[in-house]
């Protein structure tokens, strides 16, 4: 069994962060695979932005505001 670090995204509304995340890596089907910490973190964060406490979210990791670029 091998654990690596991969960048996860997590968006809500006109938010999204940018997390990294501990994967789990063996011979099973179901690999690449979050470790329970990684997948708690993925949920802290997406409460976080439903709320729009962003000084919380930003604890995980970088948050991006999601802007319209062109109006039609």
């Amino acid at each position: 069994m091998t654990h690596r670090l991969k960048t996860k995204y997590v968006h809500e509304g006109a938010y999204v962060a940018e997390v990294s995340v501990e994967v789990i890596l063996d011979d099973t089907e179901w690999s690449p695979y979050l470790t329970p910490e990684g997948a708690f973190k993925l949920d802290d964060v997406r409460d976080a932005l439903r709320r729009g406490d962003l000084a919380t979210a930003a604890r995980y990791g970088r948050i991006y505001e999601m802007r319209p670029v062109a109006h039609q």
